[in-house]
């Protein structure tokens, strides 16, 4: 068996388990533990590879971004600092057409900022977000699709749980990760209010009507500066020391949670028991996310075995592949699978298989990283699975919202992802000119 045919049946192999029920990162190490024993007809060889996967995994320095990383965006949510952002964006923007629209989005922005993870942007949003746009009667599926195209952001402006994953599997610095996503998520940023700017001017009936009657919010200098500063001193100093060379990620990660728990307790949004829980929900997505990562080395480990970035190599030399039809093949590769599986998956089964290849042409790793996530971020808005529209929906709780007007209302901002996605691969530069 050819190491193509041993790379296609595994990521096959996979999908399937995954389908069937079984947990990710064990369908992830089943696989690969069952293709080095086929391979080498050594049990032992396989599990002296699991051991090196578990071992490189625990004991990587910089894993400490995640939990530190995570509590962090936790206590932020605690600290109401997601309404606060909401409320000086949605001053901004309330006299345009679509303004609160736009509202979300940048307030989505700046949150993705202190959290790094879409799925709490798109919970958080919908309960602050869509019912004052159905207020003031707004589409239902342009309320829903702003905040589930807008929540995507959080995977792609750092500090990114995506961008993490990426750096360890790819290993690449998780700082210049991060910076790396700045640029790529301001462009999509400004993409959307462009757009909603646009819909509001030729397809109004998307956005629908504003009422006209609504009192227009408006707010002290004092008050919004009680509402910005806290957000954005935090972003600064996680960021801003991050860019500076000031503070490592583990450090700016460790500094940030800090603040976050400060500004919780000042505010007096916070008890001891929620504290507790939140330490505890803290615990249990990085031990998950730290099982992915170790089965996801073991899966490339497996790969490398079997020869496949070898056999790639010599297929590219083969068939003269250009770096557009790589490229083209790559992202439909993640589109179709962003339609089965999530962000993380994506990452963990699609990198590995590509990223010699990348090596080979003298490509920058961490430009790929950029393309790989928001290509699989694209997956988080289309069916069937669509993990943000899930989210949306069940956080919602609004019968008369459908999952299909969540679909629909994100299918333009999917479109819109996929034409920045392709404008970062057609200029790499825009992603790696921060590191320069």
């Amino acid at each position: 068996m050819s190491p193509v045919e041993i790379g296609a049946i595994s990521v096959g192999l996979i999908v399937v388990l995954i389908y069937m029920g079984m947990y990710i990162p064990i369908a992830l190490g089943l696989v690969s533990f069952a293709s080095v024993w086929l391979i080498s007809g050594k049990s032992i060889l396989a599990f002296n590879f699991l051991k090196i996967a578990v071992g490189d995994g625990v004991t990587e320095y910089e894993f400490a971004t995640i939990p530190l990383f995570t509590v962090m965006g936790l206590l932020v949510s605690k600290a109401g600092m997601g309404r606060d952002i909401y409320t000086v964006m949605n001053l901004m923007f309330q006299r345009v057409t679509g303004g609160i629209g736009m509202a979300t989005v940048g307030a989505n922005a700046v949150f993705a900022a202190i959290t790094g993870s879409s799925i709490a942007s798109a919970s958080v949003f919908t309960k602050i977000s869509v019912p004052e746009m159905l207020r003031l009667k707004y589409n239902p599926r342009f309320a829903v699709g702003v905040v589930a195209g807008s929540s995507v952001l959080g995977m792609i402006i750092p500090p990114s749980a995506m961008l993490i994953i990426y750096s360890f599997v790819a290993e690449q610095s998780v700082g210049e990760m991060f910076l790396a996503g700045i640029v790529p998520g301001l462009i999509l940023t400004a993409a959307y209010v462009v757009a909603i700017l646009l819909m509001g001017k030729f397809w109004p009936s998307f956005i629908g009507t504003e009422s006209q009657s609504v009192e227009r919010e408006s707010l002290s200098l004092g008050q919004i500066l009680d509402k910005s500063l806290p957000t954005g001193g935090l972003i600064f100093l996680v960021l801003g020391g991050i860019y500076t060379g000031w503070l490592t990620p583990v450090e700016a990660g460790a500094a940030g949670a800090l603040v976050a728990l400060l500004i919780a307790i000042v505010r007096r949004t916070i008890t001891r028991a929620e504290f507790w829980q939140t330490l505890v929900e803290t615990g249990y997505i990085t031990a998950s996310i730290l099982f992915l990562i170790t089965m996801a080395s073991f899966y490339s480990r497996m790969l490398g075995f079997a020869g496949l970035p070898n056999q790639l190599e010599e297929i590219l030399q083969t068939y003269q592949l250009t770096f557009f039809e790589i490229m083209l093949i790559y992202v439909l590769l993640m589109l179709v699978l962003g339609t089965l599986l999530d962000t993380a998956s994506i990452i963990l089964i699609v990198v590995p298989l590509f990223i010699t290849l990348i090596e080979g042409m003298n490509l920058s790793l961490v430009w790929f990283g950029i393309v790989t996530v928001i290509g699989a971020e694209i997956g988080l808005l289309t069916p069937p699975l669509g993990i943000s529209c899930f989210v949306i929906k069940a956080t919602l709780n609004n019968p008369d919202v459908t999952l299909k007007d969540v679909f629909l209302g994100a299918l333009p901002f999917a479109f819109i992802m996929l034409l920045v996605l392709i404008l970062i691969i057609r200029f790499p530069l825009l992603s790696t000119a921060i590191l320069i």
